[in-house]
This record gives structure tokens, sequence and C-alpha cells, in this order.
């Protein structure tokens, strides 16, 4: 693709079951990480104190803020951290050592695995990708929280693919997701490589994975023609996660973008997200589409939205 050059729940106790912890074995067989024998905050009645999360936003030179990140305490002794969103993926490293919550984690996502892993009475499908202290994916059995996942932290499907999702919110979450997913860097530019969720490292790929469209992902034009991914839509009409979108020409000058929001009343310019050659995921004012800017953009809604 063309690179366009223009600047809680309170107390809440966690689903009880039985757990079977013996030779690194949790509920129904599925490996649950290694760790020590020292409780949690509440391991004698099942309930986790609520935890003190820490939801930041980075702010990158420019003073444009990128993807949200969350920090949280963590309890028990040697959590191990996995290369995938999988307890039996390859160690990468391994947090509270030596002592009971020596360790905070930052987490950008998670993942529901489908696969419960329980530690005591507290349980839990979900896994977390950390940013640190170690990069890799969590169980967030480890995390001191009363809730069977991160609250505030975006939910990709099993694998690490997004879950479709009628929500904006959800979509653009999607798409930040991508500026900090390459251990806190964007996620590089490829027509040819895919990212560890599967989805093409180019725009429409970037697209595909912000909408939940199946792997590897479509490409702009049937994004933009595909009735039952998108409709054409009038500029004054775009909202939050809508597309702006460049079919014509070849691999090389086709392009899309995703809308956030107009900087100003008067329409002139709006923030976008986009996947752009000789950078990557990129979230920046952009005036594609709009008049004085590159008039071969159009306006697409997916129809995901219902609206």
């Amino acid at each position: 693709m063309k690179e366009h050059t223009q600047g809680g729940r309170g107390a809440a106790v966690r689903k009880v079951l039985p757990a079977v912890v013996a030779a690194g074995i949790g509920v129904a067989g599925f490996a649950v990480p290694a760790h020590g024998s020292e409780p949690g905050p509440a391991a004698a009645t099942g309930i986790r104190q609520t935890a003190d999360a820490d939801i930041r936003q980075s702010t990158a030179a420019d003073g444009r803020q990128a993807a949200a990140a969350a920090d949280f305490p963590t309890w028990g002794t040697r959590w191990v951290v996995h290369a995938g969103p999988d307890v039996s993926s390859p160690a990468v490293g391994m947090i509270n050592k030596a002592a009971a919550g020596q360790d905070r984690i930052t987490a950008d996502y998670q993942v529901d695995t489908g696969h419960q892993v329980c530690q005591g009475s507290a349980c839990s499908t979900y896994m977390a990708h950390l940013t640190g202290p170690v990069t890799g994916f969590l169980t967030v059995v480890a995390v001191d929280v009363p809730q069977d996942r991160l609250p505030g932290v975006p939910v990709h499907g099993d694998g690490g693919r997004p879950q479709p999702s009628g929500s904006r919110q959800e979509m653009l979450n999607r798409a930040a997701a991508w500026l900090t997913a390459n251990n806190g860097a964007q996620v590089p530019y490829s027509q040819a490589q895919v990212w560890k969720d599967g989805y093409r490292q180019d725009c429409s790929g970037y697209a595909s994975m912000a909408l939940g469209l199946p792997t590897p992902g479509t490409n702009t034009v049937g994004l933009a023609t595909n009735r039952d991914i998108t409709r054409p839509i009038s500029l004054g009409a775009l909202k939050p996660g809508d597309l702006l979108i460049d079919a014509s020409g070849d691999n090389n000058n086709r392009h899309v973008v995703i809308f956030e929001k107009w900087n100003n009343d008067a329409h002139s310019s709006y923030t976008a997200y986009e996947q752009r050659g000789d950078h990557g995921t990129d979230h920046r004012t952009l005036t594609y589409g709009l008049p004085g800017g590159d008039a071969e953009f159009t306006p697409y809604r997916p129809v995901m939205f219902g609206d």
C-alpha cells in the first residue's frame, strides 16, 4: 500500500471450582504456572481484594496520546510468563520469584483462551499480554483482582485474535493496541508478513484486525465493495470507527484509515488510525477525503455497527 505523506465488582468472589494443583496441572488437566505456597491476599477465603489498577496513557513527543496500558498488583510466587496465550507455551520469564506481590504487571490487552485455569478457588480463562516487567502472557489468576479478567483492558479472542464486536470503542481499542504491540512500539508495515495475531501487517490487514474480520484480513477493495462489511456514507456522517478508503489503483496506491474524531467544528481535519508504509501503526491528523485533501478517499461505515 502507498504511504500517504500528509502530515469493579467490589469484594467479589471468583467462581469457585474444584482445583487440583499438582505437578503443574490445574482444573480439567490444564497446566497452571508454577507458584510457591505463599497465599494471596485472600487465598483462605477465595476472595481477592480490589486491585489498585493504574490506567495510564503514554504521551508521544508531539503530545498525542498513545494506547492505554494498565498496571496491576500480583500475588503468590513463581508465576510463569509464557511466549503465547497458552499456559503450555514456552516460558519467557517469571515474576514474584521470591516473594508474593514483589512485581506489578503492566498489560495492554488480554486474551480469552477458552480454557480455565485455577489456583486455589480463583479461576480464570484469561491471559494478560504483559509489556512489563516481562513481555509475554500471564494467567489473570496471578493478578490481584476480584474479577476473572482485568478491568479496563481490551479483550482479544483465542490466540490473540480480536473478537468481533458492534462497539465502536472496542474497535478503536483494537486499533490502538497495535501502537504498542511490538514490545512497546508500533507494529511494522508489511504487505507480505502477518503479525502475531494472524493479521497482515498492511493497511487493510490492520483495518480487518480492528473490525475482527477473519485472518489474515481482506484487501482494500474488499473493504470498500463487500456490503457484508461496509456501506458508503457521506463525509458529514462520519463517526468513530468508520473507514475512509482509497480503493483505486494497485496495491501500491490503495489505502484505508480508521476515523476516530473530528479535530474542529469546521471539519477541516480529523484524527485517525492507520498502518502506513515506512512507519507502521500510526495515530495522527489527516485530511484524506476532505476538500483540499486526497479526493480519492471515500467514507464507509462498517455494517457491524448496525446504523
